[in-house]
C-alpha cells in the first residue's frame, strides 16, 4: 500500500509539472504570436508583398507641349516595352536566338539579361508596334510587356532646336530639358504576383501603381509663324548655302517670342544621327561680334544724353586713325563716304562717324547705355545655357576700345540681346524679359502658372523711342536695308555686317555675319524680328543678297499670317529737322 502510494504522488507531481509546463509553452505560443501579428505585421507584411510581388519600374507618360493656339508640338504615344522574368526562362540559348535577330540585339546581351538573379529586368524598351508583335507571337514562357510612353514630334524637325529631345527617360535639351521638372511623371510601377520560385501566377493581372501628375506646356510660340521662319531659312541655306542662318521674332510689347529657329537642324525623334552642333538654338546659345546692328545703341545713348546733331557735318574718307591704329569704314575702298551728316551716317551705316560719336557720348555713358539695353549679361530667357555675350569692362575700355564698340567691332553679343534692346527702341524704351512658355497647365488643362510681361528697366524716354524709330525706318527708305522693304508695309530696321575672327584671333577678309534687326509695321509694330545668314558660300556676298530679303520674307508672310491692315500711312522720308 506504502508503494502505492508513493506511485501516486509522483504522478500528481508530474501531472502537476506538465500542466504547468504546457501553460507555459501556450502562455510563450501566444506571446510569439502577438509579437508576430501585432507587433511586428507590418513589418512582415512588407517582407511578405515583397515576396509576392514583383515590380518593373516603369516611367509615366511625359507632359505635352503646345504652341500659343493649342497645336501640338511634342507629345508621347503608348508603344510596348519587352522584359524577362529570368526565374521563369527555362532554356534561354533558344530564347537568345529567337530574340536576337527580332530584336536587332546581340545574342551575348541578351543572354546577359535572361540570366540576371533579379525578379525582372528589361530586354528592350520602347519598340515598334511589329517588333512587338512578332515577339508576342513567339509565346516565350517568361517575357513579358508591358506599356510605355515614346516621344514624338508631330512637326518632325519643326522647332527642333527649340524644344529639344528625350533620352530615354529624361530631358536632354531645348525646352525639354529645361522644363523637367514639370514635364516628367514621377516613376510608376507595374506590379504582378508570383510563387516562392518567382513565376508569375496565373489568371493574375498586371497593374500599375497610381500615375503621379505631370504637367503640359504652352509656348508663346506661334507654329504658322514657326513655320514661316524655318521655311524662309530653308530657302537661304539653298540659295546661299551659308554655315548656318538663323532667325527670332518677338512679341514688342510683352517680350514672347513668336518664333526661334536656326539651320543647319535636326529631328529630334533621331536626335543621334545629326550633328551634336546642331542640336542648341544658336539664337540664344551662340555669341559673335554684332556688326552695324550695334550702332543703334550708341545713337540711342547719343539722343537720350542730347547729344545727337543730325544735321552736323562728318568727313568720312574711308578710315580714321585712333590710338595709333587705322579703323576702317566699310567703304574704305572707294574713298569713304565724304561729308556725311550724323543723321544719314545710319542709314549709309558709316564707322567713322559712330566713331566720333561715341567719342562724344564717352566711355562712362555708352557703357552704361550698353549694360542698360542688357548687353553684356544672359537676357533671361527660359532656354538652357543662355550666352551672355562679352563686353568690356569700363576699366579695359581705351581709345581703340571705345571707337570699336561704337560700331559694333571688339564685343560679343547674343542675336536675342540684340533683339530685345531693338525692341526697347520700339516700345517706349522698355527692356523687357524674353520667354518662351506662356502658361505651366496641370491634369484638368487650368494654368499652374502663367507668365506675365516682365519689364527690367526703361532704357530710354519715350521721346528717344519716337525718334529711334524714325530713323530705323530711314535706313529702309533710303539707307543700306532698302533690300527689306515692303510694298504694303512701313518697316524699319538696321542692317549690319559683322567680320569674323579666325583661330588665330585675325579677321578674315571673305567670312562675314549678314543680320538685320527690325520691325514692322512702323505706326503700330506687331513684330520685331532679327535674322543673321553666317558664312556665305554660294552667290553674291553682300547683306542685300541674303539678310535684307530674309527679314522681308518672313515678316511679309507673318503680317499677312497675323492679318494686319496695310499702313494706312504713305510712306514718306523722313525730315531730319523733326
Amino acid at each position: 500500500m506504502a508503494s502505492f502510494s508513493v506511485n501516486r504522488a509522483t504522478v500528481r507531481r508530474r501531472l502537476i509539472f506538465i500542466f504547468v509546463m504546457t501553460i507555459l509553452i501556450t502562455l510563450l505560443l501566444i506571446s510569439r504570436l502577438a509579437w508576430i501579428q501585432i507587433v511586428r505585421a507590418d513589418e512582415l507584411y512588407e517582407q511578405a508583398w515583397e515576396q509576392w510581388n514583383h515590380i518593373i519600374p516603369v516611367q509615366a507618360a511625359r507632359g505635352s507641349i503646345y504652341d500659343r493656339h493649342g497645336n501640338l508640338m511634342a507629345g508621347s504615344a503608348a508603344v510596348d516595352t519587352i522584359a524577362a522574368i529570368p526565374q521563369q526562362i527555362e532554356d534561354p540559348d533558344t530564347v537568345v536566338k529567337a530574340l536576337a535577330p527580332v530584336l536587332q540585339m546581340e545574342e551575348d546581351r541578351i543572354r546577359e539579361l535572361v540570366t540576371m538573379d533579379n525578379s525582372s529586368v528589361y530586354i528592350k524598351r520602347r519598340v515598334s508596334p511589329d517588333i512587338s508583335q512578332a515577339v508576342r507571337e513567339m509565346n516565350i514562357p517568361g517575357i513579358i510587356f508591358f506599356p510605355e510612353e515614346k516621344r514624338n514630334y508631330p512637326g518632325e524637325q519643326l522647332a527642333s532646336q527649340l524644344l529639344g529631345f528625350v533620352g530615354m527617360d529624361e530631358g536632354l535639351a531645348g525646352l525639354e530639358y529645361y522644363y523637367e521638372d514639370y514635364l516628367r511623371g514621377a516613376e510608376s510601377s507595374l506590379l504582378y504576383p508570383a510563387d516562392g520560385r518567382g513565376r508569375q501566377l496565373p489568371h493574375h493581372f498586371n497593374r500599375f501603381a497610381p500615375l503621379p501628375e505631370n504637367y503640359d506646356l504652352r509656348l508663346a510660340i506661334d507654329e504658322s509663324i514657326q513655320h514661316i521662319v524655318e521655311k524662309e531659312l530653308a530657302v537661304i541655306m539653298e540659295q546661299a548655302a551659308p554655315r548656318q542662318a538663323m532667325a527670332v521674332a518677338v512679341d514688342p510689347y510683352s517680350g514672347a517670342v513668336l518664333a526661334a529657329a536656326s539651320k543647319p537642324d535636326f529631328n529630334p525623334e533621331n536626335f543621334a544621327g545629326f550633328d551634336p552642333q546642331n542640336w542648341s538654338l544658336p539664337v540664344f546659345s551662340s555669341s559673335f561680334e554684332p556688326g552695324s546692328t550695334f550702332k543703334m545703341i550708341t545713337l540711342a545713348a547719343a539722343i537720350e544724353e542730347g547729344l545727337f546733331e543730325p544735321d552736323e557735318i562728318i568727313h568720312c574718307e574711308g578710315y580714321v586713325v585712333v590710338g595709333g591704329r587705322r579703323i576702317n569704314c566699310w567703304t574704305s575702298s572707294r574713298g569713304g563716304h565724304g561729308d556725311i551728316s550724323n543723321y544719314d551716317a545710319l542709314g549709309g551705316s558709316c564707322n567713322v562717324a559712330f566713331i566720333k560719336l561715341g567719342e562724344t557720348v564717352g566711355k562712362e555713358k555708352l557703357f552704361h547705355y550698353i549694360e542698360g539695353f542688357g548687353f553684356g549679361q544672359p537676357a533671361g530667357i527660359d532656354y538652357p545655357a543662355e550666352s551672355s555675350g562679352l563686353i568690356f569692362d569700363l576699366d579695359q575700355v581705351g581709345e581703340q576700345e571705345l571707337a570699336t564698340t561704337a560700331f559694333g567691332q571688339g564685343i560679343s553679343v547674343t542675336p536675342i540681346q540684340q533683339t530685345m534692346a531693338i525692341t526697347a527702341m520700339v516700345n517706349g524704351g522698355y527692356l523687357l524679359r524674353p520667354y518662351l512658355v506662356e502658361e505651366i497647365l496641370d491634369q484638368d488643362g487650368e494654368a499652374y502658372r502663367k507668365r506675365e510681361p516682365e519689364v527690367i528697366r526703361q532704357v530710354v524716354s519715350e521721346e528717344t523711342s519716337d525718334k529711334l524709330v524714325d530713323m530705323m525706318e530711314s535706313v529702309i527708305l533710303e539707307g543700306t536695308g532698302t533690300a527689306a522693304a515692303l510694298e504694303k508695309y512701313r518697316v524699319a530696321g538696321k542692317t549690319g555686317t559683322a567680320e569674323k575672327i579666325d583661330s588665330e584671333g585675325n579677321y578674315q577678309t571673305d567670312e562675314f555675319v549678314y543680320s538685320l534687326a527690325g520691325f514692322a509695321p512702323v505706326e503700330n509694330p506687331r513684330v520685331v524680328l532679327y535674322v543673321a545668314v553666317d558664312g556665305v558660300t554660294r552667290g553674291p556676298r553682300f547683306g542685300s543678297h541674303t539678310s535684307a530679303p530674309l527679314f522681308a520674307r518672313i515678316m511679309e508672310d507673318t503680317l499677312n499670317y497675323l492679318q494686319v491692315s496695310p499702313s494706312q500711312q504713305p510712306v514718306e522720308e523722313t525730315d531730319p529737322e523733326e
